[in-house]
C-alpha cells in the first residue's frame, strides 16, 4: 500500500507526538547489540519539543491520516544548518520519509545562502552514514572538521556513544 505524505514546519501542536517518533525510530539500534541500548534512551519530552519547535528548525512528514510519520531538528550555526535529530516512526521507515525531511533541511539552508548542511553520525550503520552520502553529504576528516562538530561528537562520546564510530558529515551548498 502506497502512503501520501507532506513534509511540512513544525507547529506546537505536533510536539507531544515527536517523543513517540524518536522512540520508534531508535528501536533499529537493537539490531547492533553494542548500540541497543539507545533504543531506551531518554529522548526530549514535549515541552523540549516546544522549545525546540521555538527556538531552532524542525519540520515533520504528515502521512495522508494527519498522522505524523516523522521528523527532523537541526539549528543554524556559523551559517550552517546542523541537523541535530531525524527519526522516522518504524511504521514509515523506508518509505522515502527520511529522504524528503532532509531535502527540506537542504532547501532552507539554500533559500537562507548557508554555506552547508552538517550532521553527525555513524559512519558504519546503513540507516546512517551511506543513508546521507546517497543524499551528497560526505565524512570529514578531522582537518576539515568545524569546531561546533568536534564539539557535537565530543558531547555524543561524553553521553556513551562509541567515539571511534561516529563521523561528522557536510553537504556544501553552492
Amino acid at each position: 500500500m502506497t502512503r501520501t505524505f507532506t513534509v511540512r514546519r513544525a507547529l506546537l501542536a505536533d510536539a507531544a507526538a515527536l517523543p513517540a517518533i524518536e522512540r520508534s525510530a531508535a528501536e533499529l539500534f537493537r539490531l547492533d547489540p553494542s548500540l541497543a541500548w539507545l533504543a531506551d534512551a531518554e529522548v526530549p519530552d514535549a515541552v523540549q519539543q516546544v522549545l525546540a519547535i521555538e527556538q531552532s528548525c524542525v519540520w515533520v512528514a504528515e502521512h495522508d491520516d494527519q498522522h505524523l510519520a516523522g521528523f527532523l531538528r537541526a539549528v543554524e550555526v556559523d551559517q550552517q544548518l546542523h541537523i541535530e535529530e531525524l527519526s522516522v516512526s518504524q511504521l514509515f521507515q523506508g518509505q522515502g520519509i527520511g529522504r524528503a525531511l532532509v531535502s527540506a533541511a537542504i532547501e532552507h539552508a539554500r533559500r537562507r545562502s548557508m554555506r552547508a548542511v552538517t550532521l553527525t553520525t555513524f559512519f558504519d550503520l546503513p540507516w546512517n552514514a551511506p543513508f546521507y552520502q546517497r543524499m551528497g553529504f560526505v565524512a570529514l576528516t578531522s582537518d576539515s572538521t568545524d569546531q561546533h562538530l568536534r564539539e557535537a561528537l565530543q558531547a555524543e562520546v561524553a553521553h556513551g556513544f562509541p567515539g571511534e564510530r561516529r563521523c561528522a558529515m557536510r553537504l556544501a551548498i553552492i
